[in-house]
């Protein structure tokens, strides 16, 4: 099936999608720890687990459910949740009650990744649907929409959904999953996407966090702002297969790049030490900085790079990342950052201030690890 090809600008759709997500969003998603263990009881057990522990005060809210929920259409054609939701609908309340916001997953295709009823030819009904259950958030992953679709027809395909959800007269975000094909960034907001992937899925281990995180959001920093986001993926923080230095360095750069913050973990049995990486305020605040730029590299030398994002009072987020197996002497040159003289300067991860300095900052950073600091962007006299 062809559709006819989608020309809208990058910031056309200026409606509901664009009062949505100003800042990226925060919450969990089922999948990483879960993937088809999910049900009813363990999405209740996270919610409240978020209220308890310190999740939802440090500004998570969404609780996502991913794939596997679905069971089959009725003779209407109103797609019913599986035996493992009995009531999606009162789900939904139990979130709501908790002061927390309940997200959802479906595919442009027949079938979802892990074969379960999609939203082709449905997409109004099911918008309608999810929004009479009261769901908050449509991550919609395109699966086997290669099936029935070119890749040609992802933006109008998407933009069909996008404009479901906004007739419904609900707030849904929109969460657009195709992996970063098609150039996504450049049409993803014009299909009302709040966000959008731009890699495969991340997995938790090294190797993933620095492929994806570093090489692969090069260039697309032009893309995001306010209501539409470049998305990474989910964060492993917790997951148990990097440490604490890499976890450290995946949510540093996650924060950098004004991504998504989506917790995978378990959240009922948290390490203190994973907890304190994902509820640190100042990290936090990086990421969720009102002036919604995406963080960007400014400088390479081997393997060590240097990122800095822009904030809304001027100064400046600057993470040093060593992406070595040994230990770094690392240099930020205020030249690179397009500063002169002298300039305050505090430790993100140890929130502390490293007093006034002049042309450069330097620290040793740790193999996969990151020193992570906020320049004033006030010039100091003395």
């Amino acid at each position: 099936m062809t559709l006819r090809p989608f020309t809208g600008l990058l910031f056309a759709s200026v409606g509901m999608a664009q009062q949505l997500a100003l800042t990226p969003p925060m919450g969990w998603n089922s999948w990483n720890k879960f993937a088809e263990k999910v049900d009813a009881k363990v999405v209740k057990e996270i919610a409240d687990a978020m209220v308890s522990n310190g999740m939802k005060n440090a500004g998570y809210v969404y609780v996502n459910i991913d794939d596997t929920w679905q069971g089959k259409r009725d003779a209407e054609g109103v797609l019913q949740p599986n035996e493992k939701f009995p009531d999606m609908k009162g789900l939904a309340d139990y979130i709501h009650s908790k002061g927390l916001k309940i997200g959802i997953y479906s595919s442009p295709g027949p079938k979802t990744c892990a074969g379960f009823e999609g939203s082709y030819q449905h997409e109004e009904q099911d918008a309608k649907t999810w929004a009479a259950w009261g769901i908050d958030y449509l991550k919609y992953d395109w699966c086997s929409a290669k099936d029935v679709y070119k890749d040609d027809d992802m933006p109008a395909v998407y933009k069909k959904m996008g404009d479901a959800l906004k007739a419904t007269g609900r707030p849904i975000v929109f969460s657009i999953c195709q992996y970063g094909r098609h150039k996504v960034s450049e049409w993803g907001a014009a299909s009302g996407g709040n966000l959008w992937r731009t890699t495969g899925d991340i997995e938790d281990s090294w190797k993933s966090v620095a492929t994806i995180g570093f090489d692969k959001q090069v260039g697309l920093e032009q893309y995001a702002g306010p209501g539409h986001w470049n998305d990474p993926d989910m964060l492993e923080v917790g997951n148990g297969r990097m440490d604490a230095v890499e976890y450290k360095t995946h949510m540093s750069l996650w924060a950098m790049l004004a991504a998504p913050l989506l917790a995978g973990n378990d959240l009922r049995n948290m390490q203190d030490e994973d907890k304190e990486i994902l509820t640190n305020r100042l990290v936090i605040a990086v990421d969720q900085d009102k002036l919604g730029k995406q963080g960007y590299r400014v400088s390479k030398d081997g393997r060590t790079e240097i990122w800095m994002k822009p904030l809304e009072n001027g100064d400046l987020a600057v993470g040093l990342f060593n992406r070595d197996d040994r230990d770094q002497l690392m240099i930020a040159k205020w030249s690179d950052l397009g500063l002169t003289g002298k300039h305050q300067v505090r430790d993100v991860w140890h929130d502390a201030d490293r007093g006034k300095i002049k042309d450069l900052f330097e620290a040793e950073v740790s193999s996969h690890g990151v020193v992570m600091i906020l320049i004033s962007k006030k010039e100091e006299r003395k």
